[in-house]
């Protein structure tokens, strides 16, 4: 009996449609990560305390937190399909951060358009944090759901074969653009034009934006040879309530979105702060402290691959999801407690943050229903983002709380050095709680049937 060879049975097909939305992800990555090792800089030019600096990096997740909008775009994305919903929420992030890099522009700062506005509410926070932050945050209300959708993309493309290496690798891509920021906006940046890297951001996410339309072309196609049509779903694929409410009573799924928010919460606040940690603590220039801290998206690429290959045909995720918080744990405690060298923290930190993704994310394909991964991701990404909002705030308080007067002076433009021991000891604490989560994990699989020990790929 002749089967129908459906698009993604080609694997140079699948593959391609992999490395054209990984390009929409690596740009959204990128301007994430853009302002990271500039914190200096914001203290300098814009006035921004350390305080400021986490609160400007936590309205990303303020959308996805109070508005629930990862789970709600999830939710719109199993209900009217991949296009509509990645193009819209794909251009909220190319107009936020074109709102971002205007809040920091010399003719914003000097009081043009809306900065009048921005002066009339709110005096305990200036008129730049106002506008930059509101960008971020519509910058944030658009990302988090462009990632479900390309994760949703990459399941559709991959289930039943080799999904893990294929999400592994679109992480890896993704985190490319975080290098890539991290080396590039400070060499951008020259002596003080601030503005100028997080343009160059926004132009790169209107090229991811032209990625995922040319992604749709074979989208349509795909449909057409699944006999489908989005926006015309059967009622077994219809959102009810009920999937959430089975979704958080379902253990294996609580205790895996519980080891989601606890592991990335102690890395994304992290690498906000690295390079200028680098700085104080090792006294290394802004250009270098960008350099050392991109090792670790760097070192992903290499890593997640590997750990997706053995997810896909050895298995042991849950394993391997302990073995990364742990990982985690000892880095954070070795920039709190000793001076070696910066690299060889970041390039462990780089094995833990290829372990644990290239583990955790095909797993929840076997937990959940595929008609149902998008509010799975969604829900999943918006508990991230409570810990996405809270811990750059956090580390930004308990920096400027245990540095009293360090950032008056850095306003003021003379030197001055932060002790960066409270907020890594805080976040060694997260790793800590994540490596509970990934036992009670692996200790659930055993009754589940699951299968998250097992390897993902199925045999043809």
């Amino acid at each position: 009996m002749n089967v129908k060879k459906m698009i993604n049975d080609s694997p140079a097909a699948r593959w391609g449609i992999m490395l054209l939305v990984s390009l929409a992800m690596a740009t959204n990555y990128y301007f994430y990560d853009a302002l990271s090792p500039l914190k200096d800089l914001m203290h300098t030019k814009l006035g921004f305390s350390s305080s400021d600096y986490g609160l400007f990096m936590g309205a990303y997740s303020w959308p996805n937190v109070f508005l629930a909008m990862a789970v709600v775009g999830g939710i719109i994305l199993d209900k009217i399909g991949i296009r509509i919903t990645g193009s819209f929420f794909i251009l909220l992030q190319v107009l936020g951060a074109a709102i971002t890099a205007y809040g920091t522009t010399d003719y914003y700062i000097n009081g043009g358009v809306g900065y009048q506005f921005m002066e009339s509410f709110l005096p305990s926070w200036s008129p730049i944090l106002k506008m930059t932050t509101l960008g971020f945050f519509i910058f944030g209300l658009g990302a988090e759901t462009a990632i479900v959708v390309i994760s949703k993309v990459i399941v559709k493309w991959f289930k039943g074969k080799e999904l893990a290496l294929a999400l592994g690798l679109n992480l890896a891509i993704g985190r490319l653009g975080m290098a890539a920021a991290l080396i590039i906006s400070p060499r951008l940046v020259g002596e003080s034009n601030l503005s100028l890297p997080i343009w160059f951001s926004t132009i790169l996410l209107g090229i991811g934006f032209l990625a995922f339309l040319v992604y749709i072309i074979y989208d349509i196609k795909f449909d057409q040879q699944l006999n489908t049509r989005e926006s015309l779903l059967d009622e077994t694929e219809e959102f009810r309530l009920s999937d959430i409410t089975k979704l958080i009573t379902t253990r294996s799924f609580v205790y895996i979105t519980m080891l989601c928010v606890l592991f990335y919460s102690a890395v994304f606040p992290f690498v906000k702060f690295a390079p200028d940690l680098m700085t104080n603590k090792f006294g290394v220039s802004r250009e270098l402290a960008g350099t050392i801290t991109s090792v670790l998206p760097f070192g992903t690429l290499i890593f997640t691959p590997l750990f997706a290959w053995i997810c896909d045909f050895k298995g042991k995720s849950a394993t391997l999801m302990i073995y990364g918080s742990l990982l985690l744990v000892i880095v954070h405690l070795m920039f709190a407690f000793t001076n070696i060298t910066p690299y060889i923290p970041i390039f462990i930190l780089g094995v833990a943050f290829s372990l644990v993704p290239a583990a955790m994310w095909p797993s929840v394909a076997k937990i959940v229903e595929t008609n149902k991964i998008g509010t799975a991701y969604g829900l999943m990404f918006t508990i991230q983002n409570i810990g996405l909002m809270i811990f750059p705030m956090l580390i930004g308080y308990v920096l400027d709380a245990s540095n009293p007067g360090v950032a008056e002076t850095l306003a003021s433009g003379e030197s001055a050095v932060y002790n960066y021991t409270n907020p890594t000891i805080m976040l060694a604490g997260l790793g800590l709680l994540g490596v509970l989560f990934a036992f009670l994990l692996k200790h659930d699989d055993k009754t589940s049937g699951y299968g998250l020990e097992l390897p993902n790929k199925v045999n043809e």
